[in-house]
């Protein structure tokens, strides 16, 4: 395992935005292998005392390999940022499906609800193994 920064990657468009940062797609410069970068800015961390939560998500994500939770590739920091970079998980945030693909009628038909519901599962099931017990 080699030293990673930010430069080795290049980042595109924004995913989603949180209370500590912002998640973003990027890609590999060296292998074109695509990421998503989850950049927690250092200050709002100090503020909002979330140091502690982002160094557990960052053993976590490190430790738990499953089709259904992302997983840690490499991390770093910057000057402003720390950097967690995961597998990228195509298809978007679920949230988004459920209240805006249908605005008039948001939600989803039974069985793909099932589907969800039981990936949603295997995820906490495989945490749950890892003695990992989410929130």
């Amino acid at each position: 395992s080699q030293a990673v920064g930010i430069e080795a990657f290049m980042e595109f468009r924004v995913l989603g935005k949180g209370g500590f940062g912002e998640v973003c797609a990027c890609q590999r410069r060296a292998t074109g292998k695509m990421y998503a970068n989850k950049r927690l800015n250092k200050k709002r961390l100090k503020k909002r005392k979330g140091y502690e939560a982002a160094l557990v998500e960052k053993r976590i994500l490190a430790r738990v390999h499953s089709r259904f939770i992302v997983s840690l590739a490499c991390a770093f920091q910057t000057k402003t940022d720390l950097c967690l970079i995961m597998t990228i998980m195509n298809g978007g945030d679920l949230r988004y499906h459920i209240y805006n693909v249908d605005e008039e009628n948001p939600g989803f038909p039974e069985p793909r609800t099932v589907f969800y519901t039981a990936q949603i599962l295997l995820g906490l099931e495989h945490l749950h193994q890892h003695r990992i017990v989410y929130r």
